[in-house]
């Protein structure tokens, strides 16, 4: 048996190449035929990330309720001049499908009948975040601000506040964050950014008039 000091000797040793484990990354296609072939069922709450399968937290009652006030406020708000969507797929690209709160869409003529929404659709994502804050901001605002959506908010479930992320910056070749990012807290305006035919910038509610005081 060789000891370590032969190995370390070994000019072998030396000169091969020291290769790690490999990962495999899926495309939205294979996420797609792991659903088909039943690998994921109908009740699993999963989204594609950088190719891989990524478990969503649960939906609890006030991420359920902070999700359903916002569908209501922009449908009612903005009409039919864009398309209210709500935790459905949003794909970015091969590798990329994750499914946001909320969704403020460009409207289409198909109403995404055909296809789902990717990022030259997207005026808004907006994240509700229980346990997911740390998730949500750290891997999730930089992924999509990779695909130049526009405007991001994460909103804390627990606090109604709300991390605001608007101006794109674009690097040499590609974009980089966000050239103004905000902490909004729960009695403050929500700051409405030009969305659909609104025209200029507005702050109609905030998260304390929309919902019940927080505990």
């Amino acid at each position: 048996m060789a000891t370590v000091s032969q190995v370390e000797l070994d000019p072998r040793a030396k000169h091969e190449p020291q290769v790690g484990p490999v990962r495999h990354r899926l495309t939205v296609d294979d996420y797609y035929r792991m659903a088909e072939a039943g690998i994921l069922g109908p009740g699993q709450r999963v989204e594609l990330i950088d190719g891989e399968i990524i478990d969503m937290s649960p939906i609890g009652v006030l991420h359920a309720a902070v999700v359903n006030v916002l569908v209501r406020h922009f449908s009612q708000r903005l009409g039919n001049s864009t398309f209210v969507s709500s935790q459905n797929p949003l794909r970015l690209d091969d590798e990329n499908e994750p499914e946001p709160d909320l969704l403020i869409l460009r409207p289409r003529s198909d109403s995404y009948a055909t296809a789902h929404p990717g990022p030259a659709d997207t005026l808004l994502v907006i994240e509700v975040a229980d346990t997911s804050l740390a998730y949500d901001l750290e891997v999730k605002v930089p992924l999509y601000a990779r695909h130049g959506i526009p405007e991001i908010w994460v909103i804390e479930a627990a606090t109604r506040r709300t991390h605001v992320f608007r101006k794109l910056l674009v690097g040499e070749s590609q974009t980089s964050g966000y050239a103004e990012v905000r902490l909004v807290e729960a009695h403050e305006s929500l700051p409405f950014a030009k969305i659909g035919n609104t025209g200029g910038e507005g702050s109609t509610a905030s998260l304390l008039q929309l919902l019940p005081p927080v505990a």
